[in-house]
């Protein structure tokens, strides 16, 4: 499927973390209090039988999916808690307009449009169905122009709906996940590799603008063969971190690297490709923790 050519957003702002024990996911761990900091292990560290043991599955298996969903969320939202992020709906400022829903659709940048065109296909005259005409004349820029003052609530509104939730869920593989992990797949690598693909989708969008998941591959292409093209797994995912590094820092709205550096970096560096538990990691200083 098509990648999206549009930039996506970077962290959003922690006014809005939603982790309430009603709608946590069973499966995950809250991140570490204040003064009680996961411990990482050395960048260097890479003992045999740290990980879970468990066969090696792709990132389409629902448990590996369930963690790549948390781990972004731990950036995007400052929390683990990915499915309360349906409701989610702010402006973060950084020129892309509303920022909503689990994986930041944007009013911006077209795949909010997307998505609100998918729900009212699922369940026409929908409450968010009134603003389409809204949202295509706001396409491409900042502008609220036939949203405010009631778009936010009536999202909220939408956001309880499970036909909506599950065109977030429609709307985040079609676009994000399943190219992400196709072309993951297609370059050889296993389940850490398809999630930093999916995660710098998610911030930088397909395509190859110069800043974008395309550019990003294409640039560790040249410093490091993929599996697929008989390369090291671990060589060519330390470029595309590099790559990736790099086309975050050309952003202002990108520039705080944690999410590589201290998350898949130290993925990376323990050797565990396979993205089994237990995972501890930091991003903007913030510690998490998946047994």
């Amino acid at each position: 499927m098509p990648f999206s050519s549009n930039p996506r957003s970077g962290r959003r702002t922690l006014s809005f973390l939603l982790a309430s024990a009603a709608t946590a996911v069973p499966v995950m761990i809250a991140p570490a209090g204040a003064g009680h900091a996961a411990t990482l292990p050395p960048a260097s560290f890479s003992p045999a039988g740290l990980f879970a043991s468990s066969a090696a599955v792709d990132l389409t298996d629902p448990r590996k999916k369930d963690i790549a969903m948390q781990l972004v969320s731990s950036a995007e939202n400052s929390s683990l808690n990915w499915k309360a992020q349906y409701k989610y709906i702010e402006d973060i400022d950084d020129g892309r307009g509303y920022t909503a829903g689990i994986i930041g659709f944007c009013s911006g940048t077209g795949d909010m449009l997307d998505l609100v065109e998918r729900y009212a296909k699922l369940k026409p005259g929908n409450v968010l169905a009134r603003y389409l005409p809204a949202l295509r004349k706001v396409d491409g820029t900042d502008s609220h122009q036939g949203l405010d003052p009631n778009y936010t609530r009536d999202w909220a509104t939408a956001a309880k709906d499970t036909v909506f939730q599950q065109a977030q869920n429609d709307e985040r593989d079609r676009v994000y996940f399943n190219p992400a992990v196709n072309q993951a797949k297609k370059d050889g690598l296993r389940a850490l590799g398809q999630f930093a693909y999916y995660d710098a989708i998610v911030m930088h969008g397909g395509g190859t603008d110069p800043q974008s998941f395309g550019a990003i591959r294409k640039n560790a292409l040249k410093k490091a063969k993929p599996p697929a093209q008989g390369g090291d797994e671990t060589k060519y995912l330390h470029a595309f971190l590099d790559a990736r590094k790099v086309a975050m820092k050309a952003e202002e709205a990108h520039e705080d690297t944690s999410r590589v550096d201290t998350a898949q970096r130290v993925f990376l560096n323990n050797g565990n490709l396979d993205l089994n538990t237990p995972l501890s990691w930091k991003v903007y200083g913030d510690p998490f923790k998946i047994s």
